[in-house]
């Protein structure tokens, strides 16, 4: 897990640093944020303290409506919890007293800049602190968007899944990352596929060497991250372990407690692999429309079983 300072909401978030300039480095370990609203007036039973706190109009306008005394107690009850930081939404004046409550308690005071709502904000703040604060582990492979959908592809090393990540990338697809991913567990029901950073946009092919897709094929050929909803593994031909089953159940492989839907696909010279995988990915889709293309053709079969029985 990576750790995330008030100086890294500072900069992705071009953010003016109001009091408290000398603790930047606090850590945030909350993907949330909090508006305090009930502790204002007294509550604190369930304060998240650890999580950052945003002072939008609603909360200005209250402090100000407030004799001098009756805000310095009510504020005072908030910053005794150290939360990492306030931040105040643009637009919001006459913070003389939160800077000065904040200098003495050493918390950092932001502002933000940019002509937006409180609830917009904080949306971009809890989406930015939620993905970079998610568990992760690294897994070898491959990981593509496929028509719009997160392929993870897996097989022993020298197996062909940078080659079959090549000719989907010739096919339009786009390329996440090559020979490590990185993968993030955003919720329960949620894995995300993303880059190391490092190997962002390089694609590995042996007897070839190392691409940039981004320069060989425009920036179409890549994308920074996808949510994983297909797991692929390939794997060296097995005589007779292949079924032509009307429709293969699919397993399921666990990441970090989420299962995704997985399945296997042998490799022998002339399959055209890439293809088998575009094949998946788009009736992995229909199905999630209730659509079975083996449902639909027992259907048929039944029909015209009954209408020879009536003939």
């Amino acid at each position: 897990m990576k750790k995330i300072t008030v100086e890294n909401l500072i900069q992705k978030f071009s953010l003016k640093v109001v009091a408290g300039e000398n603790q930047l480095q606090k850590i945030i370990t909350q993907s949330r944020v909090h508006r305090p609203g009930l502790e204002f007036v007294g509550h604190f039973d369930f304060f998240p303290t650890e999580r950052v706190q945003i002072l939008g109009k609603k909360e200005i306008t209250y402090l100000h409506k407030l004799s001098h005394e009756e805000r310095k107690f009510r504020i005072g009850n908030i910053v005794q919890y150290q939360p990492p930081c306030f931040i105040v939404t643009a637009g919001e004046e006459g913070l003389t007293y939160l800077k000065h409550h904040c200098n003495e308690q050493g918390i950092p005071l932001l502002l933000t800049n940019k002509p937006e709502t409180t609830s917009e904000f904080i949306i971009k703040l809890d989406a930015y602190l939620i993905k970079e604060l998610a568990p992760e582990i690294s897994e070898h492979g491959v990981c593509m968007n496929v028509s719009g959908i997160g392929i993870l592809i897996r097989g022993n090393s020298g197996v062909g899944k940078s080659e079959t990540a090549h000719t989907l990338i010739r096919r339009g697809h786009r390329l996440i990352a090559d020979d490590m991913v990185v993968l993030k567990k955003l919720s329960p029901q949620t894995i995300l596929g993303t880059h190391d950073g490092k190997n962002k946009e390089f694609l590995a092919l042996r007897s070839i060497g190392l691409l940039n897709v981004v320069r060989l094929y425009g920036r179409k050929a890549f994308q920074d991250e996808t949510r994983i909803a297909l797991d692929i593994h390939l794997k060296k031909w097995e005589k007779d372990a292949l079924y032509n089953d009307l429709e293969q159940e699919f397993h399921y492989t666990d990441y970090m407690g989420v299962k995704i839907p997985s399945l296997e696909i042998q490799l022998q010279p002339g399959r055209d692999v890439a293809g088998l995988i575009e094949a998946a990915a788009n009736n992995w889709y229909l199905k999630q429309q209730g659509y079975s293309a083996a449902e639909e053709f027992m259907s048929r079969i039944e029909a015209d079983i009954s209408n020879s029985g009536m003939n």
